[in-house]
């Protein structure tokens, strides 16, 4: 059996498909979701990466920042506030990003880091 799987932003779908595993990061920490899992309902940790082993499409790896997670009938649901999909990322801008947030102090910094690196993994996942 597979799962049907769609990866949602608040600006755009960027993914849906048959899938065998969704890994996904949750404010209660790393979850996995194969087929004929229990109802689940959690929350995205803001800067973790969502990787989706599709069938035929091969392995989906998104930077996500925020949202929601649903698991119901072999059916997940990941509702991004901000996602961006591996492949769409230029790591260069992003180790910028990284660079320009680590040298300030603010919440406002600490944030941006955690999606600079959050894409950087993103990238890193689909090359290994």
């Amino acid at each position: 059996m597979s799962l049907s799987v769609s990866l949602v932003s608040a600006e755009r779908k960027l993914w849906s498909g048959a899938a065998t595993s969704v890994i996904a990061r949750t404010a209660e920490g790393e979850i996995g979701i194969l087929s004929g899992h229990e109802p689940v309902l959690a929350i995205l940790a803001d800067g973790g990466v969502v990787r989706i082993e599709s069938e035929g499409a091969g392995r989906i790896t998104a930077a996500v920042h925020g949202g929601f997670l649903s698991v119901d009938h072999d059916e997940v649901i990941l509702l991004a506030e901000v996602a961006e999909l591996a492949d769409e990322i230029d790591a260069a801008r992003a180790q910028a990003a990284l660079d320009r947030a680590r040298s300030e102090e603010s919440e406002a910094a600490t944030a941006a880091a955690h999606r600079a690196e959050a894409r950087l993994r993103a990238v890193a996942g689909v090359h290994h």
